[in-house]
């Protein structure tokens, strides 16, 4: 009916004043019922907006929206069933992905065009990432551990997938340690082992597996859990990043000063590696061999005070044991059963055996001679390859300063004329390099019966001076004293700047009996002597002055003097 189509209004009957007070009360009664059911109403809604209000403290700053009309990607129908909506953003904030979960009962739907690989997420600035199966699962965790979770990230694959893990990774490479919070079932575990296997090297991962099956039965069940212990099991180092290797370092403060010991001092230590090089028949083999035979008996060496006897290890390629090394340590008078040889008959001897630190060690062995070096260099290492020397000397220079025993090598020379000595000998540089002291003998050009030790290197003392000996045919082996030559001299048969021992010898004689002295061959014996020069070479030099001093006979003296 339209509004024209209206009846008139009549007057009514006029009412009572009693009728008219009834309809008052009638009227407040309605409309106390009103305020009633508003004030119901208003509890209510109160109530649900709390209810609403604790989600968002649970995730704030997360990406988490209760469902609203106003919110993206919702319908009105959604809006109507109450349901929770996830929606994940990518980096800039854009929503990409959005998950509807009904608050009652188990509905749960993806949005559709959602992307998976942006996910629910909150992205801290710290270096940790919790990873889960579902938003819900997210949440609850937050709820557990509320401390301080806004510093780490938190990532729900949207099931057991690793779209979304993938992508936040490759966003966010500040992450150092990923946690895995799926399920504590089956497909929970079988995801995780997948996923390690996924995951970037550089990454540390744990497991963090619920006390109940997911970590949302654990925050609703939480009031069982007397001992607030929310984990069934950590295990951690699922996946560790590669460890960089340690680089062992000394410190310099903590190294223990020590005194060097000496065999003959400066020219060969004990517990470091020696090596006595020259050509072929000049004298290194006698030299060592003397060597030898001081050291067995307690002998003397140039200027130093006479030796303690000890075991000496002799091992000889080039030469029989039988027929000349121990025929000539007999001649020299050694102490044969402080002489000892390495039995070669089974396995032939290297630089490299472990028999030479074994035998130092079993006979308390003080030295070590090893002729030639390259004899015992082994088959299968190159002598002038220095990556294969290097190795075989440093273990063998170990072995010489863990047994405190000096280990001379005796080394040829190359056929390089006219090279500096350093470059001389046979093999690599290395074999110099790795000695901390080289010995070079060579025999003197114009006086042939004489060999001069030069010290060509010295990496713990100023190096020695030159030192000869003599090999006479008739008096056989016997010390010089100093004599002064360089290797490069000894080397180009130059014979060195200074008069011979003799001459020396011939012109300390003149000089004493000069201005008509006379002068007993005792004192003339003794001031040579004083000089470094021996009784022989004097007895030598008085037979080469013969025509030019006289000598005569008082009881058991010989005196000489000047021929007038």
């Amino acid at each position: 009916m339209s509004r024209k189509e209206r009846p008139a209004m009549t007057n009514p009957k006029e009412k009572t004043r009693e009728e008219l007070q009834a309809e008052i009360e009638d009227g407040k009664k309605k409309i106390r019922q009103f305020e009633n059911r508003e004030k119901m109403l208003r509890q209510k809604l109160s109530k649900e907006e709390r209810r609403t209000r604790s989600h968002r403290l649970i995730v704030r700053g997360a990406v988490f929206e209760s469902i609203v009309p106003e919110a993206k990607n919702m319908t009105d129908e959604e809006a109507a069933h109450h349901n929770a909506v996830f929606v994940g953003r990518d980096e800039d904030g854009v929503p990409r992905y959005a998950h509807q979960r009904g608050t009652a009962g188990n509905f749960r739907l993806d949005v559709k065009g959602s992307d998976k690989a942006f996910n629910f997420c909150y992205r801290g600035e710290g270096e940790r990432l919790f990873v889960f199966e579902a938003p819900i699962d997210l949440l609850s965790f937050l709820c557990l551990f509320k401390k301080d979770w806004q510093k780490q990230s938190y990532l729900a694959l949207g099931g057991v997938g690793d779209k979304a893990l993938m992508c936040f990774l490759s966003d966010r490479p500040n992450i150092k340690t990923v946690y895995l919070c799926l399920d504590s079932d089956q497909a929970g575990n079988d995801a995780c082992s997948r996923l390690v296997e996924l995951m970037p090297e550089d990454l540390t991962v744990h497991r963090l597996i619920p006390l109940f099956k997911d970590w949302n039965e654990v925050q609703t069940r939480r009031n069982e859990i007397t001992d607030g212990k929310y984990l069934r099991e950590a295990v951690y180092g699922l996946k560790e990043p590669p460890q960089e290797e340690t680089v062992e370092i000394i410190r310099m403060s903590e190294v223990d000063t020590q005194t060097v010991e000496w065999l003959w001092k400066p020219y060969i230590p004990f517990g470091k590696v020696t090596i006595v090089q020259g050509n072929p028949g000049e004298g290194k083999t006698t030299f060592a061999l003397r060597l030898a035979v001081a050291c067995s008996t307690g002998g003397t060496l140039p200027g130093m005070k006479p030796i303690q006897p000890f075991q000496v290890i002799y091992q000889t390629a080039e030469d029989g044991l039988g027929d000349t090394v121990k025929p000539r340590l007999i001649e020299a008078a050694a102490d044969l059963d402080r002489v000892l040889v390495i039995d070669e008959a089974k396995r032939e001897l290297t630089l490299s055996d472990e028999r030479i630190e074994k035998a130092i060690i079993q006979n308390g062995a003080r030295l070590i001679i090893l002729d030639p070096i390259q004899a015992y260099m082994g088959d299968k290492a190159d002598m002038n390859k220095a990556n294969e020397v290097r190795p075989i000397f440093r273990r063998l220079a170990e072995v010489a300063e863990r047994t405190g025993c000096a280990v001379i090598l005796i080394g040829h020379l190359n056929k390089a004329a006219g090279g500096q000595s350093a470059y001389r000998g046979l093999g690599s540089i290395d074999f110099r390099a790795a000695a901390r002291s080289v010995l070079l003998i060579g025999r003197v050009k114009r006086e042939p019966n004489v060999r001069v030790i030069i010290h060509d290197k010295s990496s713990l003392a100023p190096e020695g001076k030159p030192v000869a000996f003599c090999l006479d045919p008739e008096t056989g082996f016997e010390w010089i004293g100093e004599y002064d030559i360089t290797a490069d001299e000894l080397l180009s048969g130059a014979g060195g700047n200074n008069a011979t021992k003799t001459e020396q010898a011939e012109k300390l004689i003149l000089d004493l009996l000069a201005d008509g002295k006379e002068f007993a061959s005792e004192d003339i014996e003794k001031a040579a002597a004083d000089a470094g020069i021996s009784a022989r070479t004097v007895r030598a030099a008085k037979k080469n002055l013969d025509g030019r001093i006289t000598s005569k006979r008082i009881g058991a003296a010989w005196y000489h003097a000047l021929k007038k």
